[in-house]
């Protein structure tokens, strides 16, 4: 049988083949943008650049991609999933590859005929049976999440960092070595021993994540873990931890707003390689949903120097189950912009977001309005954008997300039963 990282290298070469961009370590990191963008196109899936970067080794990772991602790979060249993809590649052992050779058609009016026909018919029901023997070990081999436990506890009600207690049960596991994930994110991944009992985690932002438990490259238990901010924070991300600001640091003049003199303070260069500057606010809001709300806020981006001239801004409605994400940059460089809305997500690289342009000059006013399966997105009192809505989910974050710095003047998000403002006094 064919290991799961021979199968891996296999699932590769396909992908390689179907899109003909010749040798893939010669690969940059726009290749694996636009596959990025195909995979989007083909199969109405996101799977990041960064991932296929891990996959293909650019970027160093030790473990295998999760089920989901093994999933979305195959599916990209023809098979329904992952496992499909195992029972019809991996009942043998790795072959050199060869130029495809075309059987010969031999035609015969031998008394033999008959005979040659009898064979050909064995052989396909040995051949099938021996599908349907793969296909019940496979099944078999499928593992009972019921045979494990996965629960979580945090060490502060709110506020990061904050550390998460796993508790688990895994002496089930065929393997010695289990996995747990934070979250959707699999660079946020680690081995553990099933015969241990606990694991600790680090949570550096604020979010709705879903941890798991990863036998295999099997996702045996899932649940959600909501990491709450403790009013607004203030955070310059950084790797591998982001440096984060005392509240009174971002409160100027009535404005929330990070100067380029406070983060150049802490030591951060913003050249050349520039920083984003977060401003979140996570907690439960009340009955908001992103099917039915209305958002406003005024911002501006504070910082064009340098690598930092596009003045990438991004306004995200953190929810349970998806992401409200209103994209505002520079005019020209708006083939950059992504924009996500409850279940649909358009690329710059594929659409006409140039309405999303701007030269923050002055202060830019955004509302949002959702409502009977629509959203409307307004810049300065006009309607720039229509949206459909796909997903209702209950939204419980509020990110400002600076390529460089920004300010932000006032928020209000509202529905009918709950409302959150914030003017900053």
């Amino acid at each position: 049988m064919l290991t799961d990282e021979l199968l891996l290298t296999k699932a590769k070469k396909l992908i390689e083949s179907k899109i003909n961009w010749g040798d893939s370590n010669d690969w940059t990191n726009q290749d694996f943008v636009a596959l990025s963008e195909k995979i989007q196109e083909q199969l109405n899936i996101p799977l990041s650049h960064v991932t296929l970067k891990r996959i293909w080794g650019k970027v160093k990772y030790e473990s295998l991609p999760n089920t989901h991602t093994l999933n979305t790979l195959v599916q990209f060249v023809g098979y329904e999933n992952w496992r499909e993809f195992k029972i019809q590649n991996g009942n043998g052992a790795a072959q050199p590859e060869a130029s495809p050779q075309v059987k010969p058609t031999i035609t015969t009016h031998s008394p033999n005929r008959r005979l040659f026909k009898m064979i050909d018919v064995a052989s396909t029901v040995i051949l099938l049976a021996g599908c349907f023997l793969i296909f019940v070990q496979a099944k078999k081999s499928q593992l009972n999440p019921t045979d494990y436990s996965f629960s979580s506890k945090k060490v502060v009600s709110v506020g990061v960092p904050n550390t998460v207690i796993f508790d688990y049960d895994a002496t089930k596991s065929p393997s010695d070595i289990v996995i747990i994930q934070q979250s959707w994110d699999t660079k946020l991944r680690t081995n553990v021993s099933k015969n241990d009992r606990q694991h600790t985690s680090i949570y550096y932002f604020p979010e709705y994540y879903r941890a798991k438990l990863i036998v295999g490259n099997q996702i045996v238990k899932e649940h959600h873990l909501f990491i709450m901010s403790d009013g607004w924070l203030t955070a310059v991300n950084t790797e591998p931890v982001p440096v984060y600001f005392k509240k009174e640091d971002a409160l100027v003049d009535g404005k929330m707003a990070l100067s380029v003199e406070k983060i150049i303070s802490q030591n951060i260069k913003l050249q050349p390689d520039v920083r984003t500057t977060l401003y979140a606010n996570v907690q439960d809001f009340g009955e908001i949903y992103t099917d039915q709300f209305t958002f406003e806020t005024s911002l501006r981006n504070d910082y064009k120097e340098g690598s930092s001239v596009c003045q990438k801004t991004n306004i995200y409605l953190l929810a349970d189950e998806a992401w409200v994400g209103i994209p505002l940059c520079a005019k020209g460089c708006v083939s950059d912009a992504e924009l996500l809305f409850a279940g649909t997500y358009i690329s710059g690289k594929k659409k006409d977001l140039s309405v999303f342009g701007t030269d923050f000059n002055d202060f830019i006013n955004v509302k949002i309005e959702s409502a009977d399966g629509k959203a409307k997105i307004f810049m300065n009192d006009v309607l720039t954008y229509e949206i459909d809505v796909k997903k209702r989910a209950k939204i419980i974050g509020i990110y400002f997300a600076f390529e460089g710095t920004g300010s932000v003047d006032f928020v209000k998000l509202k529905s009918e039963k709950a409302v959150f403002e914030d003017q900053f006094n």
